[in-house]
């Protein structure tokens, strides 16, 4: 019999519906069963791309034992992460400080009022590696609840009060100049792998906001140390087995150091945004495998994430069949049943072997440089692409056929905001109309979709049902720069207006006018023990420090010097947390990067084909620290910076400035491509 999820709308919660676990979302209702039953509250937190929220939702939440336990001692609250990261935000914080770690599944025990008092994260059937098991926690705990029931609600006050002194504190503001950069690039330095790429030992995440924070140093200021880190970890992700050989697209982290075995799901915010480095580090360098990795990580999304509406979906689980990885693995009789005479030279190149590398199955990964095996075997290289191109495809097509990994298919605005980003910026650089389409239809499909009466935004959608729950920072502004971002890539007005209106949003109801920056929840949130405000760059940015980055940019191309001083004070107070910590606040480095880069504003005025001439020179190579404007002369003004732009001798013509301050108009692109040169 289902419970109370039923009318659920996330994929994670609904796969939990028919647990005989009596699961209630998240709200009003379950607090006030709790209260009127004296019951504390069991809240389990994770997503449905989780391999170890599957685990413990097999061993314990589908046993019949365990959930009568639960039922009979706990009001069993389930909580999607990505649905709610506002709940998840609070009680990971508590989750940290009780036990000194995180992760998922999160497994809360709070009061009816909310306040935890005993948390942890998986938790084992039976008793193993010195772990109690699941049933031995919930009889400890409820035993407290009915015996030590003072100690157990002075102890959850007591971490509330923690909490909510946490989220209040504010920072002292720093001068920002160039050395919390430099201390940042020694402290990558320091922990950087030069044999695989990538900081640190396993597991090992590919940090997209670290590798655009060095190929910004190396635009800014020429370091080539920095882009030399950038370049052997995109090589050697590119080659593991976390990227995806056939299909494309990366998982989420490598377990090992090497990049080999993958924690096989994929998200889409990962995809996102390792799209757009490995464009970019093809802009700066050239390379053709950065260009062909960015290409097939967005035909991956555009072919397996997105909804026919425009939308995007969130991830594809690890698992198929209950095991993780089943749809990705190979064993060797199978790619020599598959590929016939050409399944020796696919073995050779994607290191495919009898014993395999992984759990005696395969993992896809590039083992040899098919040009260095051409020479060796004195076959024309092109020819050995086009045979190891049609093998791929076979493969994939095989693939194809095997039952599929578990799709997330909700839709959540700030993710989406991050796939605008990418396609808008890819598509004018390849060239790809297609991407560009698809941008505007993810654009139209959000502004149909996920926006109230008001203008306000949603945070989720799924198909078939209304978008739901208040958006968070975290939407206003990854959407924000997502338009910002197609509106530099097409100069159609609507997309500048609608980030405009979202910044309007974001000072007006998520404002911290104590401690600068910005909540993670409106003003007009429902209330929880406290309001939160994440600083920290995880897998994808904060809140805050994209919303900083899109008050810079919207500053220039506006004259708007409130949104400069909000987003630098912001920064400002961020300058030690950056130079000690410069992986976990990257994208905060990068909004100083451009800063100190002082970064020019760029008003173009003429007819499409007047300005192709100049706009081949803006955007050629990686130009990080620009913004451009475009329009006609005469025309409706819709950016500030066009206003009062006139064309010079009836030829397209570009208006150079710094801070407002602009150099004599040109017409050029030699005249233009000079007055870009560095200072």
């Amino acid at each position: 019999m289902a419970n109370q999820l039923l009318h659920e709308t996330s994929p994670y919660l609904l796969q939990h519906v028919d647990n005989p676990v009596d699961w209630h979302p998240w709200g009003a209702e379950a607090m006030r069963l709790a209260e009127e039953q004296d019951k504390p509250i069991l809240l389990s937190i994770g997503y449905a791309a989780c391999h170890w929220c599957h685990v413990m939702a097999h061993e314990s939440f589908e046993d019949e034992a365990t959930a009568a336990q639960m039922n009979a001692d706990f009001i069993n609250v389930k909580v999607d992460r990505e649905e709610r990261p506002d709940v998840d935000s609070i009680y990971m914080q508590a989750v940290q400080a009780m036990i000194g770690r995180g992760g998922w599944p999160m497994t809360v025990f709070l009061t009816p009022d909310g306040k935890p008092f005993y948390a942890g994260t998986y938790f084992p059937n039976e008793p193993r590696h010195g772990m109690p098991s699941f049933r031995q926690i919930l009889t400890g705990v409820s035993q407290a609840w009915k015996t030590d029931r003072a100690n157990v609600v002075g102890s959850a006050g007591e971490v509330a009060e923690q909490l909510r002194a946490i989220s209040g504190v504010g920072f002292e503001a720093q001068d920002l100049d160039a050395t919390i950069l430099q201390s940042a690039v020694r402290g990558l330095q320091g922990r950087f792998d030069s044999s695989w790429g990538g900081f640190g030992d396993a597991p090992k995440f590919p940090q997209p906001m670290t590798l655009e924070l060095l190929l910004r140093e190396h635009v800014r200021i020429r370091d080539f140390d920095a882009l030399e880190m950038v370049e052997v970890t995109l090589r050697q992700m590119a080659r593991g087995g976390m990227y995806d050989q056939l299909g494309g697209g990366f998982a989420r982290y490598s377990v090992d150091h090497r990049w080999l075995v993958p924690h096989f799901e994929k998200m889409l915010y990962d995809n996102a945004q390792l799209a757009r480095v490995y464009l970019h580090a093809w802009q700066i360098t050239g390379n053709q495998l950065y260009r062909r990795v960015a290409e097939e990580t967005l035909d991956y999304a555009l072919l397996e994430m997105r909804d026919p509406g425009g939308g995007f979906y969130s991830s594809q689980d690890a698992d198929s069949e209950g095991v993780e990885g089943k749809f990705y693995v190979w064993s060797a009789a199978e790619i020599r049943d598959a590929l016939g005479e050409d399944a020796d030279i696919f073995m050779r190149i994607y290191g495919v072997s009898e014993e395999g590398n992984w759990e005696g199955h395969n993992i896809l990964k590039l083992d040899l440089d098919p040009e260095a095996l051409a020479e060796e075997l004195g076959i024309d290289a092109g020819q050995l692409q086009g045979r190891l191109a049609a093998a791929r495809s076979t493969l994939y097509e095989l693939r194809s056929q095997r039952v599929r990994p578990g799709l997330d298919d909700k839709v959540l605005t700030s993710w989406n905001g991050l796939m605008l980003a990418a396609l808008a910026e890819a598509g004018q650089a390849f060239d790809r109309p297609d991407y560009m389409e698809a941008a505007r239809s993810n654009a139209e499909f959000l502004h149909r979709t996920m926006r109230s009466e008001s203008g306000r935004l949603f945070r989720t959608w799924k198909a078939g049902s209304k978008p739901k729950y208040n958006a968070y920072l975290e939407d206003y502004a990854f959407l924000a720069d997502g338009l910002l971002t197609l509106y530099q890539a097409t100069f159609e007005p609507r997309w500048f207006d609608w980030a405009r209106e979202l910044a309007a949003m974001m000072l007006t109801h998520f404002r911290d006018a104590d401690n600068q920056g910005f909540f993670d929840t409106s003003d007009d949130h429902e209330e929880l023990i406290h309001r939160p405000k994440d600083l920290q760059d995880n897998a994808v940015p904060s809140g805050n420090s994209t919303a900083a980055h899109v008050l810079l940019e919207l500053s220039l191309l506006t004259g708007n010097g409130e949104y400069w001083e909000a987003a630098e004070r912001s920064i400002a107070t961020m300058g030690k947390l950056m130079t000690q910590y410069p992986s976990g606040f990257a994208q905060w480095l990068n909004a100083t990067s451009f800063i100190l880069a002082k970064p020019r504003e760029v008003a173009l005025i003429g007819g499409q084909e007047e300005l192709d001439p100049l706009l081949a020179v803006l955007r050629s190579g990686y130009r990080p620290f620009q913004v451009l404007a475009a329009g006609s002369e005469g025309g409706e003004v819709s950016v500030p910076l066009l206003e009062n732009r006139s064309r010079i001798d009836g030829k397209g013509t570009a208006y150079v400035c710094r801070q407002f301050v602009c150099q004599a108009p040109v017409t050029s692109p030699d005249a233009l491509a000079r007055q870009l040169e560095p200072a």
